[in-house]
């Protein structure tokens, strides 16, 4: 040890520990405000599973009821219909902007028809009005005082007054232009089915 050193007092192993011990206290600290960091630019289970098909199942939906599942962060509405509501189908007709489904785009190719579904009672679709994107209220009941005696059931969009009867297609002289969309699915079981997917079929 020289002169210079042993006068100031200075130990140059204990310096070189301290150096190191802060260096890797330093390190550490950044590791761990790092890592958080890091992980939030990363998407989550949630996000990377949000356009993931969804399955549903429909075992305890009871006649007339309404189901509502999300799949690519949208509403997905699950109806099961009853008899009466699919007689009164029909009645509409007259009163639709699109009674045949003419817009290609609002269903897959197994949903364009009066019934826009692949079973009868079983109605699948995407609970987002096609105007400005508010999402409608289920009125089943018919001819209620604020929607008039030729109400059969469906939907009413509180947002702008668009109607959609239960095959979710649009009544004439509303704000919404198209039927409401009706999303790729297909049954795996009788009650087991699949949101995302149309299953290759028909």
């Amino acid at each position: 040890m020289s002169d210079s050193d042993s006068n100031t007092g200075v130990d140059k192993k204990r310096r070189r520990m301290l150096i190191g011990a802060t260096a890797v206290v330093g390190a550490a600290g950044t590791a761990a405000f790092a890592t958080p960091l890091l992980m939030s630019w990363m998407p989550s289970a949630r996000a990377l599973n949000a356009g993931a098909p969804v399955d549903v199942n429909i075992s305890k939906v009871e006649p007339g009821q309404q189901l509502t599942v999300i799949w690519q962060g949208k509403p997905v509405w699950i109806v099961k219909r009853t008899e009466q509501m699919l007689k009164d189908l029909p009645a509409n007709v007259p009163l639709l902007k699109d009674p045949d489904s003419a817009v290609d785009t609002q269903q897959p190719a197994y949903a364009k028809n009066e019934i826009r579904s692949r079973k009868p009672e079983i109605l699948v679709l995407i609970g987002i009005c096609t105007h400005l994107g508010c999402s409608p209220t289920y009125r089943p009941e018919l001819a209620p005082a604020d929607l008039g005696p030729e109400w059969k059931g469906g939907w009413y969009c509180p947002c702008h007054g668009s109607r959609f009867d239960l095959a979710g297609r649009v009544f004439k002289n509303v704000p919404a232009p198209t039927n409401l969309v009706v999303p790729p699915y297909y049954f795996k079981t009788d009650n087991l089915l699949l949101v995302g997917e149309d299953g290759g079929a028909a």
